[in-house]
């Protein structure tokens, strides 16, 4: 039975993952800075909405590569 040990740590991880995301996706429309941010770009025109999150993309890539960095602990050593 040691061999289901990693299948049931990575079910566990990936659960766990969509949970995360899936609390994002209720919190952030509360967030009153996501999607406003300076260096987002939105065009409107007749019928026509383009949306491109350019500075919040940014700052949720850089906030999760420390936390990911912070979790890991192996940081390339």
């Amino acid at each position: 039975m040691d061999g289901l040990e990693p299948i049931g740590r990575t079910l566990l991880v990936v659960g766990l993952a969509i949970a995360g995301f899936g609390l994002l996706l209720i919190v952030a429309p509360k967030v009153p800075f996501v999607g406003r941010l300076p260096g987002d770009i939105r065009i409107e025109r007749d019928g026509l909405v383009i949306f491109i999150p350019l500075a919040t993309m940014l700052v949720v890539s850089v906030l999760l590569t420390i936390l990911l960095n912070l979790l890991g602990g192996r940081g390339g050593r």
